[in-house]
């Protein structure tokens, strides 16, 4: 369990490690329990395991964390991506994070946003 403050408590050390992380651009894959995330982490990505959390609440709790990017075609919007153009995707992720969502195909991408000076507390 993650002891700050204004950190929800479903992210993990690992899980806010890796946000903390991330630049501007990088991606973030939220995967379904079916996602084959061991193996398309071989390849680069960090694998981060939340098998408990469904991907609704832990969604929520990221980006309380931080914005998503405005710069891309569809800020506002889901954008559906042919299975293996995202597995693709995926491979280039800065992260992968397995959840124990049961929903057919729902996985998402977030890509993270710019954080003004200011906004971070400082």
């Amino acid at each position: 369990m993650v002891i700050l403050r204004g950190i929800p408590s479903i992210i993990s050390p690992d899980l806010l490690y890796a946000l903390a992380k991330m630049g501007h651009g990088d991606e973030i894959v939220l995967a379904d329990a079916n996602f084959p995330t061991s193996s398309v982490c071989r390849s680069g990505p960090t694998e981060i395991r939340v098998d408990g959390l469904k991907i609704p609440e832990l969604l929520k709790a990221i980006l309380k964390l931080f914005p998503l990017d405005t710069y891309v075609s569809y800020p506002k919007k889901l954008e559906a991506v042919e299975r293996f153009k995202f597995y693709e995707r995926a491979r280039k992720s800065f992260a992968v994070v397995a959840t124990g969502e049961t929903a057919l195909y729902g996985n998402l991408i977030l890509k993270k946003g710019v954080i003004p000076a200011g906004e971070n507390g400082d």
